[in-house]
């Protein structure tokens, strides 16, 4: 069986969150980023502003992710969006469509029973995506 070349992506721009797993992963033209919260990267808290907020920053989050690979929001073919509260969605998806424009990437959200972490109760939203890169990035000449 061949071994799967993984590139780990890694940018000090996005928070940095205790656990067992990457920011990205990087399998040979395709990118898997991790859940993102809108946790701010400087204090390592959640934002302000509920729900919308947490929204704005976990796709500023992923955005930076993406940036260390060499990619933009044009590269996500998919994402999929964790609430805390499904009457949320028409919030979620105001802050969403400023990310995303046209060509949007396949998408599912969900209602969940709890969002991680640990120390609060008052995290609304968790974004994860999966991303194309193409192969002129900078780290693909090696794939």
């Amino acid at each position: 069986m061949a071994t799967i070349k993984r590139h780990i992506i890694f940018t000090p721009k996005a928070p940095i969150r205790h656990g067992i797993y990457s920011q990205g992963v990087l399998v040979d033209r395709t990118m898997y980023i991790s859940g993102q919260i809108g946790m701010d990267v400087v204090t390592g808290q959640l934002v302000e502003g509920g729900v919308q907020a947490q929204t704005k920053q976990a796709l500023t989050n992923m955005g930076e992710i993406l940036k260390a690979a060499g990619c933009s929001y044009n590269n996500v073919v998919k994402t999929t969006v964790l609430l805390k509260d499904i009457n949320d969605f028409n919030s979620v998806n105001e802050v969403y469509s400023s990310f995303f424009s046209s060509n949007f990437p396949a998408r599912a959200a969900y209602q969940v029973a709890a969002l991680p972490r640990v120390s609060t109760n008052n995290v609304c939203i968790n974004l994860k995506a999966t991303f194309l890169q193409f192969v002129f990035c900078e780290f693909c000449v090696h794939c």
